[in-house]
């Protein structure tokens, strides 16, 4: 076969227009036995680090380019078909600069639809680069077709005299007809202007079967489906990666062109160096050139300089020492030893820059107030971060390794996590940013993979494949992965190896065999699933540079956010600082609560000089009444926790480090052990130093290091590289570990110290083997203990808070959630549920946010629907500064302008959720005048600012004018009428609850929603740098059952309907006297009982419980008998309702339309207008009941509603 180098080609990183996944383009290449191969993605650099290091593994060049979106004038935005395409490899090093500059700039200055250059930039960056004309897209054969040889002539020897023999026209067929004119005219140009010609294929795809699955994400990129005659496709299926004799069948004749790919080739020479091919090297790869490899201490990491003078070394040294007195009462040599170790290993490894950096932006948080986390992760474990400030756990005290943080035989960077206060995070990046220049610092980007489940569902639409078919695979596919994505071939079962059988879903493996076009779906999903579709913004990951961003990567922007083109990782495999600016809502919480109680109680809590031991705090912890206790309020960790009753920080640490997938299974053992110390056996009499913290179970991470320093000598260092070994499951590597923990290893190299190996140090061989076996099996789910013990210190905070100043925490937890209803309604109701009185909102008591009074909490007025913080902020201003507020009409004179923001719906959120109930007034009565005072008010307001008052009118004030308004002598809104609009605007009932008169109802259930607490799957678990997740582990609980009959009711919160197959059903949420529950109807059942399933709807159900594993558990609804409310009277269907009041009032109309619509139903509704004397028939039939009649009573007076 003879050679051949593709040029132009798209990778996945073209974003749903190229399908050469890289992975799968390197083993094409290195099977053809090509030398080389380029990426030229559209517009972007995405994918080039991945090419790159892809490429060198595998022994073949790679070529970086990028296909350019060039105009003629990059900052015009008005002339978008000016915008044409061009190919730019890099050359050499200076090449590859100046295209990170130049993709940087296209995204940062061009950005027009599409990133763009012009000719005047890429003139100004063109050394080192090779340029080929492009496809029909580009420029010069865009003039050809226009027939504008002369202008095609003119730019290509603007292109000669700019790149010189590094320009090149390229040719192209893929069978289009503009390609065969273009190839045509750029062969006479070849000759007459002395310009060389280069054949490419323009490659989206790898082989040539993959055309309609190009065709297919193209549609799913413009929202298409496969049979829009109007959309965008290729015309022909030649666009793939095409061997050298199909490229000459392709183009024949044109050999010396097809050649030539070769001389390029042969004159990129680009060098990055990146820390995975280092390890690569080490690993024994024999392609990977020295010159490509970045060693450990090879960081690009800026420079720091102290304010005082000291050089870096000597201010971390200082910062240091200083700590170390202060944190410690007495120094001991294990101190000093361990605090001039890592010093000593920072410095050797270049990272004491990088520690100071840290520490900067942690101190200037500091100083102004912002709340910083005790730590994250392993930095946790370095005393030199507790000393200097970075981290507040104290590493001596949990044993936290350093080692665990800074290894010196691995090669990558230390990655010190910090906790921020969620809403000021951004001030701590614009601090850096201003501290180290802005084209220093960038946001990081992160690409959106096609998931499984979306892979099929875009499939099917593309091809018009029916939802509710669609949603019977879909509903298959497991929830949770069972192996790291992608996994559609497993489930499916299309590997065909036998060890994947037990991956495959039956059901889906059945749909696959029986029907052709799920087949087809699912085939073309496989390819998909894992496909980068978009790209977004690392939620907290900071690029900070030693120089501008672009001279080490390029940037793009992700809506208004700039963000490097290369991924997290990528950035630590070149040596630069990447930093996480975490946000953790819960210290937030802490620090607002910690104000709260100085405000209250004049007490100053300082953490950090806490010993972290009250009783108080571990019974609380142990009650499992936890709820808002970070780390500690999911339902299942509720119940663990009770069982384990926890009595020191290091029964917390171990359990948020068990509390997950794996460990869990520990769990009962770890119990027994702390219950009964007798029963704790340990297999070697060298573990108990090692296991004694946690009952002879293997928790850590660093547990696993221990033993195997102890038991067979390694250090530290080595042993956590067989701990992340055994973590991937290396198996080949793992074997080679298990031989050297048993017999020693002395490093042929000698720059490793030798191991002694378990059976020297005199341990038993079956016993060393089982001991090995088992941390090889627990190394993956051990956790990282540094991690934890930061975490349990957020969690015995946050608990301490709970124990002695509840309702100060409370009261910061809720204003931390005040825009999000949901959980406003969630910790009001544990408030409530804790004694504490939840006050209503009040015009002249509330403030924005929720704050104590009494020992209660008042409801902030921030946190009402339609009303808004700045709202609310004048409010409170204005009663500050002029008083309270005496009446209704007070409050609107003085607050009722263009600058408060006030307007019709904030007055009616304001009125219905009680906040004028001081006033003396029925809520009724303010939603009928609050319209003509609100109008009287801005009239007079307009007057007075237009000098419109006469010389008789200045004795008045201004509220005397809408003092003058008389209330309407109408009843107030019944109860459930004040309730539901209570709900509406405050998320909870405040006056009183719907059920309270059905009490006696729950006497004959035997079903309440507690019932399903510690059943239900745990979404409150925070992530981690290693994977951490939650998932719900189950006790044993007699209380319910699955498929337990049950009785239950309560009021119908919320309906969800969905067409299925076999018809309509439905999901309801349930809210009884102590939560919320979740209950299905099933279409068996719905039909039945659909005409009293309404919001608001007070019902009895019975049916099964359904409690499964992964699932939230429901309720099966069986049978459902509405409830007779107490109040309402019985009206006919053949009543009808009579209303008069003026229809010219489009205010009243509206609201008359509101009530009616909100209760549908038989009954015909009759409108006469009082001003035209005529009489109609509303278009709306009302279900006619007490609660209807009193809302129109309320608007329109008694005697204007007439039932008859």
């Amino acid at each position: 076969m003879k050679e051949f180098v593709h040029l132009h080609l798209h990778t996945e990183f073209s974003l749903l227009d190229g399908l050469a996944r890289i992975n799968k383009l390197v083993d094409i290449v290195k099977e053809r036995g090509y030398r080389a191969v380029a990426i030229t993605d559209h517009g972007n650099m995405y994918g080039a680090i991945k090419f790159f290091e892809a490429c060198v593994t595998k022994g073949i060049k790679p070529i970086i380019g990028q296909e350019f979106y060039i105009t003629h004038d990059m900052k015009s935005r008005s002339n978008k078909s000016d915008t044409g395409h061009i190919i730019l490899l890099a050359k050499n090093n200076e090449g590859y600069q100046n295209l990170l500059k130049l993709s940087s700039f296209a995204f940062l200055d061009g950005m027009y639809y599409k990133p763009r250059i012009d000719y005047k930039l890429l003139k100004e960056y063109s050394k080192g680069l090779i340029c080929l004309s492009a496809c029909i897209i580009g420029h010069i054969p865009q003039y050809i077709l226009k027939r504008q040889f002369d202008e095609a002539d003119k730019l290509a020897l603007w292109f000669k005299e700019v790149f010189g023999d590094d320009f090149y026209l390229e040719i192209q067929n893929h069978g289009l007809e503009e390609e065969r004119i273009v190839v045509e005219k750029l062969t006479e140009m070849s000759k007459r202007l002395d310009i060389k010609l280069v054949a490419t294929n323009d490659v989206h795809y790898l082989n040539k079967e993959d055309s309609e699955l190009q065709d297919v994400l193209m549609c799913v990129q413009m929202g298409k489906t496969i049979d829009d005659p109007d959309r965008m496709k290729f015309s022909t299926d030649e666009f793939y990666f095409k061997t050298y004799e199909e490229m000459q069948e392709a183009l024949p004749g044109y050999e010396e062109a097809l050649d030539r790919t070769l001389e390029i080739a042969d004159k990129c020479n680009v060098t990055i160096r990146t820390k995975s091919l280092r390890e690569a090297k080490d690993k024994g790869n024999q392609f990977v050139p020295e010159e490509d490899t970045l060693g450990a201490s090879d960081n690009f990491i800026p420079q720091y300089k102290p304010d005082n003078g000291m050089t870096p070394v000597q201010f971390l040294r200082h910062l240091a020492e200083e700590g170390l007195k202060r944190n410690y009462k007495e120094e001991t040599k294990e101190l000093r030893d361990r605090l001039e170790m890592e010093l000593s290993l920072i410095e050797k490894l270049g990272f004491v820059e990088y520690f100071l950096i840290v520490w900067d932006y942690i101190n200037f948080a500091r100083q102004n107030d912002i709340p910083v986390g005790p730590g994250r992760g392993s930095g946790a474990g370095s005393l030199v971060a507790y000393c200097s400030g970075i981290t507040q756990v104290d590493p001596m005290k949990y044993e936290l390794f350093f080692d665990r943080f800074i290894n010196p035989e691995r090669v990558s960077m230390p990655d010190f996590d910090v906790d921020f206060c969620m809403d000021r995070r951004g001030e701590v990046i614009e601090y850096a940013k201003r501290r180290y220049g802005y084209d220093h610092v960038s946001n990081i980007v992160t690409f959106g993979n096609m998931q499984a489940k979306n892979a099929i569902r875009d499939v099917a639409r593309v091809l018009r494949y029916p939802l509710s078919e669609t949603d019977k695979i879909t509903k298959e596919i497991p929830n949770k992965p069972v192996k790291k994505p992608p996994v559609l071939k497993y489930y499916f079962g299309t590997t065909g190896k036998e060890e994947d059988k037990q991956y495959i879903v039956p059901d889906l493996r059945k749909l696959y065999e029986e029907d052709e076009m799920v087949k087809r779906i699912v085939d073309m999903a496989i390819k998909l699933e894992g496909v980068p579709r978009n790209t977004s913004m690392h939620a907290a990951g900071v690029l900070i540079a030693p120089d501008p961003v672009f001279d080490h990567v390029p940037m793009a922007k992700n809506g208004d956010d700039v963000v490097t083109q290369f991924d997290m990782l990528e950035l630590e495999h070149l040596g630069l600082l990447k930093m996480d600016f975490l946000g953790l809502r819960t210290l937030t919480d802490i620090h607002k609560a910690i104000k709260y109680v100085k405000e209250n109680h004049g007490v100053i809590i300082d953490f950090t000089k806490m010993e972290y031991n009250d009783p108080k705090v571990f019974e609380l912890i142990s009650s499992g009444n936890t709820d808002s206790v970070f780390q500690l309020d999911g339902s299942g960790m509720k119940k663990f926790m009770k069982d384990l009753q926890p009595s020191s920080l290091e029964d917390v640490i171990a359990g948020i480090s068990l509390y997950r997938p794996g460990p869990m299974d520990f769990i009962p053992r770890f119990i027994q052990g702390k219950r009964n110390p007798e029963t704790i056996v340990y297999d070697d009499p060298c573990l108990e130093g090692v296991l004694k913290n946690t009952y002879g179970c293997i928790v850590y991470q660093e547990q696993v290091m221990k033993i195997f320093q102890v038991m067979a000598g390694y250090s530290l260092g080595g042993a956590d590289n067989v701990r992340r070994i055994m973590g991937k499951k290396q198996v080949e590597k793992i074997a080679f570990e298990k031989e050297k923990f048993l017999n020693g290893y002395v490093d042929p190299t000698g720059q490793k110290p030798p191991i002694p190996g378990a059976l020297a140090l005199g341990h038993d061989r079956d016993t060393s083997i089982k001991i090995f076996d088992q941390m090889a099996k627990f190394a993956g789910y051990a956790f990282n203990k540094s991690h934890a013990a930061a975490y349990a210190y957020v969690a015995y905070q946050t608990a301490y808070l709970k124990v002695y100043y509840e309702v100060e925490f409370l009261t910061a937890v809720l204003n931390n959630r005040i825009a999000v209803a949901e959980l406003v309604k969630k910790f009001t109701n544990y408030a409530r549920k804790e004694g504490f009185e939840v006050l209503p909102p009040d015009i002249n008591k509330s403030n924005t946010y929720f704050k104590t009074e009494n020992g209660n909490i008042r409801f902030g007025l921030g946190a009402l629907k339609n009303v808004g913080i700045s709202v609310t902020d004048f409010i409170v201003s204005e009663r500050e500064k002029n008083g309270e507020f005496k009446s209704f009409e007070d409050f609107i004179s003085r607050c009722a302008c263009p600058e408060s923001g006030i307007n019709k719906r904030t007055i009616e959120a304001l009125i219905l959720s009680g906040a004028f109930s001081s006033f003396g007034k029925y809520r009724s009565q303010l939603m009928d005048v609050y319209p003509l005072v609100m109008e009287r008010t801005i009239a007079d307001k307009k007057k007075k600012a237009t000098g419109q008052f006469s010389i008789f009118d200045t004795f008045t004030e201004e509220s005397a004018v809408v003092n003058a308004v008389e209330y309407p002598n109408i009843k107030e809104y019944n109860k459930e009428t004040l309730l539901k609009n209570e709900k509406n605007f405050a998320g909870i009932y405040l006056s009183g609850h719907p059920l309270d008169d059905y009490l006696d109802k729950y006497d004959s259930f035997n079903f309440t929603s507690d019932m399903f607490e510690g059943l239900e799957r745990d979404e409150n678990m925070e992530g981690d740098e290693e994977g951490f997740a939650s998932e719900e582990v189950t006790f044993d609980d007699d209380s319910i059952q699955d498929n337990q009959q049950v009785t239950c009711g309560g009021q119908i919160a919320e309906i969800s309907k969905k067409l299925t197959k076999t018809g309509n059903m439905c999901f309801l949420q349930v809210e009884d006297i102590y939560g919320t529950f979740e209950a299905i109807v099933f279409p068996k059942f719905f039909n039945k009982y659909k005409d009293v399933l309404v919001e608001d709807g007070l019902i009895t159900i019975r049916g099964r419980t359904s409690i499964r594993p992964g699932s939230n558990p429901v309720i099966l609804v069986e049978s459902i008998t509405p409830w007779q409310k107490k109040e309402e009277e019985q009206f006919s269907s053949d009543k009808k309702v009579y209303l008069r009041f003026d229809t010219k009032n489009i205010d009243i109309y509206d609201k008359v339309k509101s009530i009616v619509s909100t209760y549908p139903g038989e009954s015909q509704v009759v409108i006469k207008c009082t001003s035209k004397n005529s009489a109609f028939a509303f278009s709306s039939k009302v279900d006619l009941n007490n609660y209807l009649i009193n809302e129109l009573i309320g608007l329109l007076g008694e005697e204007n509603v007439i039932i008859k």
